[in-house]
C-alpha cells in the first residue's frame, strides 16, 4: 500500500537561527511535545511512560524541543524537534496542550537571556528509531508520570505535564506532587 512504508530517519538536525520565528514582541517562538506511550502495565495514568532527553549540556532532562521557523507550521516543527533531540515519532494530540513562557539561554544574537514561547503538544508515540540526529547528544528516558514530574529540569516542563494530565481527568497533584507554586514557566493563554 503507498505511503505506508515507514519515512527515513533525518539524518542531521536544522542549526542556525536564519528561519527563526519570533513574536511581535521579540519573543523566540518554539515547538515541541511531551512524548507518550502505553504500557501494559495497568490503565489510566499506571499504563503510561513518558519519554524525557537528556539535556545536550548534560544538566538534566528535559522534553524535545526547538526553534519554530518560518518555512513550516508549528505542528512540524514540534515533530522534527521530536524526531531530532529524541529519535521518535507519532500522532500528535489535537488541540495542542498549550503555550508556556520561560528565558532561554542567551546565544551567538543575544548576550542576555531570550524570552521564549514554546507550542507544546502531546505526541502518542508510534515510533522509536534506532538512529536519529542528536543520538550522540543526547539519551532516552521512558519513565512514570510521577518520576518524569520529579525530573523534568525546567518547572515550566513539569507544569505542561500537569496540565495534560488535568485535562485527561487524572489528579495531576496525587502524581505530581513536586508541582508547586514556585516556577518560572508561565502558561500563555490561547
Amino acid at each position: 500500500m503507498p505511503g505506508s512504508e515507514p519515512l527515513p530517519a533525518p539524518e542531521k538536525a536544522r542549526t542556525g537561527r536564519d528561519l527563526q520565528r519570533y513574536s511581535v514582541d521579540g519573543e523566540r517562538l518554539l515547538a515541541g511535545c511531551i512524548p507518550i506511550r502505553t504500557v501494559s502495565a495497568g490503565d489510566g495514568i499506571e499504563g503510561v511512560e513518558v519519554l524525557l532527553v537528556s539535556s545536550r549540556g548534560g544538566k538534566g532532562l528535559v522534553f524535545p524541543k526547538g526553534g519554530w521557523e518560518t518555512d513550516e507550521d508549528v505542528e512540524s516543527a514540534a515533530a522534527r524537534e521530536t524526531v531530532e533531540e529524541a529519535g521518535v515519532r507519532g500522532r500528535l494530540e489535537a488541540p495542542m496542550l498549550g503555550r508556556f513562557r520561560y528565558m532561554g539561554k542567551p546565544d551567538k544574537m543575544h548576550t542576555a537571556p531570550v524570552k521564549c514561547i514554546i507550542h507544546m503538544f502531546v505526541m502518542h508515540v508510534a515510533e522509536e528509531l534506532d538512529v536519529w540526529p542528536e543520538m550522540a547528544q543526547r539519551q532516552r528516558f521512558w519513565l512514570s508520570v510521577e518520576e518524569a514530574c520529579t525530573k523534568c529540569r525546567h518547572p515550566w516542563m513539569r507544569e505542561a505535564l500537569q496540565m495534560w494530565l488535568e485535562q485527561r481527568g487524572w489528579s495531576a497533584r496525587q502524581h505530581c506532587s513536586s508541582l508547586e507554586a514556585q516556577t518560572n514557566g508561565v502558561p500563555v493563554a490561547s
